[in-house]
């Protein structure tokens, strides 16, 4: 049974979520440009290695991070289909919506 609180929490956690995903594709781009400058100017090749490394480490959060907004996304769908189907209104409805547009317009799900 769905209930108002668990929207709330499910439209929290698909922000967040969204948020993560934001943040490690900004790191990897970082962590990318420290590399390259670090390439560039000849630095020793152990330093490197590790840059490289955490460069890799980063890259590889990624993928991860774009599995957790679709299963969220949908979570929070089907909740609010529950939600709406047993007549609830109220704010949270619609908050709830709109981030299901603002997550749809930030990241695509795949289609199965």
């Amino acid at each position: 049974m769905a209930t108002v609180r668990s929207l709330k929490i499910k439209t929290s956690t698909c922000r967040r979520v969204v948020k993560e995903l934001r943040s490690y594709e900004e790191e990897v781009g970082k962590e990318a440009a420290k590399t390259a400058a670090m390439k560039n100017r000849g630095a020793d090749p152990y330093d490197l290695k590790q840059q490289e490394n955490v460069l890799a480490e980063s890259r590889m959060m990624v993928p991860d991070c774009h599995k957790r907004p679709e299963a969220a996304l949908a979570d929070l769908k089907a909740t609010l289909a529950e939600l709406k189907e047993s007549g609830e209104q109220g704010a949270e409805i619609g908050e709830a919506e709109s981030t299901i547009t603002e997550v749809e317009t930030v990241f695509k799900p795949t289609e199965e």
